[in-house]
C-alpha cells in the first residue's frame, strides 16, 4: 500500500506539473497574441488616419482653388469665403500629415516636395487674388492661363495619391496579420483547453483508482482484524479521513480548476465577437457605416476587449494559484520527516521574535508558558505550523484593542504534547470552525489578502507529524488553536 501511495503521489504531482506547464504555455501564447492583435489594430488605425488626412488636404486645396478661380473670373467676393475657410485647413492638415508619416520612410521622403508644392500653390492663389483686388484682373487671368497652378496640383495629387495607396496596402496587410493572430489565438486556446481537460481527466481516473484501492484496503483490514475492535475502529477512522482528503482533492481538480478554464474559454469567444465588430469598422475602407456599427466597434475597443482580457488574466492567475497550492501540500506529504530533539521554549520564543515588531506596534505582547521542555519531532514542520499560527494572529488582530497572545505547552498523557496558541483577535464563527482548515476556503470578513491555503497547510503538516489541530473560538473574542502531537515522532516513523 505504501508503494501505491508513493506511486499515486508521484503520478498526481506529474499530472499537476504537466497541467501547470500547459497552462503557462497557454497564458504566455495568449497574452503574446493578444498584444500582437492590439499592436496591429493600432497600426491599422494610424494608416487609416494618414489616408484620411491626405484626402482632406487634397480636398482643402481643391476648395481653395475653386474659390480663387471663381473670384478671378467673376470678381464676386463671395467666392473668397470658401477660399479663406480652406487656407487654415490646408496648413493644419499639412502639418498633421507630416507628423503622422514620421517613421514611415517611403511616405516621409515625399513630404519635403509636398510641403514645397503646397506653399507654391498657395502663393500662386494669393498672388492672383491680390491682382484682382488691385484692379489687375487681366494679369490675374494670365497667371491662371499659364498652367503653373494646374501642374502644381497634378504633382500634389500624385504625391497624395501615392500616400493614400501606400496606406491602403498597409491597412490590407495589417488586417491580414490581425486575422492570422486571431486564428492562432483560437487554435492555441482550443489546443490548451483540450490538453488541460485530458490532464484533468487523467487526474480524476488516478484519484478514483486510488479511492478504490483505499476502499479495498479498508475491507481487507476489517476482515483481517475482525477480532480487534479498537484497532479496526482506529484504522477505519484513518482510512475515512484519507478517503475524504482524496475526495476533496478530486473535487478541487474537477471543479476549482475547471471554473477558471471555462471563464477563459467564454471570454475567448467574447474576444472573437468584439473582433468581428472591429473588423466591420476597419475593413469598411471608406464605405459607409451605420451608427450602430461604429458604436459597436468603439464599444469593442474601449470595453469588450479590455474586459475579456482582464477576465482571462484573472482566471489564469486563479488557476495558477490553485495548482501551486496543491503542489505545495503535495510536497509536504512527500517530504521525508527527520525526527530530532527540539527545545520547545526556544522554538516558541524564536517564532514570537519573528513577529515581535508587528505585535509591539499595537502595544501588545506574548505570554509563553512551557511545561513540556522538549519533543522529538520534525523541526521544519513544527516551525511552519507555529509560524502560520502567529502570522494569522497578527493578520486578523482586532482593530480596536492591542494584540495579546498566549502560548501554552504541556504534556497530555504519556505520549502526547498539547500546544495552545491563543489570541484576542477577531475570532471565528462557530459554523466556520471546520471550514477554515479546508483548502481554498476562507471565513469571516475578507479584507485581507489570502488564498485559503495557510490553515489547510497547517492541518496537513500536523497530520504528517501524527497529530491533529483544532480550534476553539468565539466571534469578536479571539481564538485558541490546539495542536496535539506525539511526544516522540521517531517511534511512529519506525512503525
Amino acid at each position: 500500500m505504501a508503494k501505491d501511495n508513493i506511486s499515486f503521489a508521484r503520478t498526481t504531482l506529474l499530472m499537476l506539473v504537466v497541467g501547470a506547464s500547459i497552462l503557462a504555455g497557454l497564458i504566455v501564447s495568449s497574452l503574446w497574441l493578444v498584444e500582437q492583435t492590439r499592436s496591429t489594430f493600432s497600426y491599422i488605425m494610424e494608416e487609416r488616419q494618414i489616408r484620411r488626412t491626405a484626402a482632406d488636404l487634397l480636398q482643402n486645396l481643391v476648395d481653395a482653388e475653386t474659390g480663387q478661380r471663381g473670384f478671378v473670373l467673376t470678381g464676386d467676393a463671395t467666392f473668397l469665403e470658401p477660399y479663406s475657410a480652406s487656407l487654415d485647413d490646408v496648413h493644419r492638415n499639412l502639418e498633421r500629415l507630416v507628423s503622422e508619416v514620421k517613421n514611415r520612410p517611403s511616405k516621409e521622403a515625399r513630404m519635403p516636395d509636398l510641403t514645397r508644392l503646397v506653399g507654391q500653390k498657395l502663393a500662386e492663389l494669393d498672388r492672383s487674388i491680390s491682382l484682382v483686388k488691385a484692379g489687375q484682373r487681366d494679369d490675374a487671368v494670365a497667371i491662371v492661363r499659364t498652367g503653373i497652378g494646374r501642374d502644381q496640383m497634378a504633382t500634389i495629387r500624385e504625391i497624395l495619391g501615392y500616400v493614400r495607396s501606400q496606406s491602403d496596402l498597409n491597412v490590407e496587410a495589417g488586417v491580414n496579420r490581425q486575422l492570422e493572430y486571431s486564428n492562432q489565438l483560437q487554435w492555441f486556446t482550443i489546443g490548451g483547453a483540450v490538453a488541460i481537460f485530458l490532464v484533468v481527466g487523467g487526474s480524476i481516473v488516478i484519484v478514483m483508482q486510488h479511492v478504490r484501492d483505499l476502499a479495498r484496503a479498508q475491507k481487507e483490514v476489517e476482515t483481517l482484524n475482525a477480532g480487534l475492535e479498537a484497532r479496526v475502529a482506529e484504522r477505519t477512522e484513518d482510512l475515512i479521513r484519507a478517503n475524504q482528503e482524496v475526495q476533496r482533492f478530486a473535487y478541487i481538480v474537477t471543479h476549482d480548476l475547471r471554473a477558471p478554464l471555462v471563464n477563459v474559454m467564454g471570454f475567448t469567444a467574447e474576444l472573437d465577437t468584439a473582433l468581428k465588430s472591429l473588423q466591420t469598422y476597419v475593413l469598411a475602407d471608406g464605405g459607409s457605416l451605420t451608427p450602430e456599427q461604429i458604436q459597436n466597434a468603439r464599444l469593442a475597443a474601449s470595453e469588450d476587449l479590455p474586459e475579456a482580457i482582464s477576465f482571462i488574466r484573472s482566471s489564469t492567475r486563479k488557476m495558477d494559484g490553485l495548482i501551486n497550492a496543491i503542489l505545495k501540500i503535495s510536497r509536504d506529504g512527500r517530504r521525508q520527516l527527520k525526527p530530532e530533539k527540539i527545545d520547545l521554549k526556544e522554538l516558541v520564543e524564536a517564532t514570537s521574535a519573528s513577529v515581535h515588531h508587528q505585535i509591539a506596534e499595537t502595544d501588545g505582547h506574548v505570554d509563553i508558558q512551557v511545561k513540556k521542555p522538549s519533543i522529538i519531532s520534525d523541526k521544519l514542520s513544527l516551525e511552519q505550523i507555529l509560524g502560520n499560527l502567529f502570522d494569522n494572529a497578527v493578520k486578523y488582530k482586532h482593530a480596536e484593542r492591542p494584540l495579546i497572545m498566549a502560548v501554552r505547552v504541556e504534556p497530555e498523557g504519556r505520549q502526547m504534547v498539547r500546544i495552545e496558541v491563543e489570541d484576542n483577535g477577531r475570532g471565528i464563527a462557530q459554523e466556520d470552525h471546520e471550514r477554515i482548515f479546508e483548502l481554498f476556503r476562507r471565513a469571516g470578513q475578507q479584507d485581507k489578502v489570502g488564498e485559503g491555503i495557510g490553515l489547510a497547510h497547517v492541518r496537513s503538516l500536523a497530520r504528517n507529524l501524527g497529530g491533529e489541530i483544532t480550534v476553539k473560538s468565539e466571534l469578536g473574542k479571539g481564538s485558541t488553536f490546539v495542536l496535539r502531537l506525539p511526544s516522540d515522532l521517531s517511534r511512529i516513523v519506525r512503525s
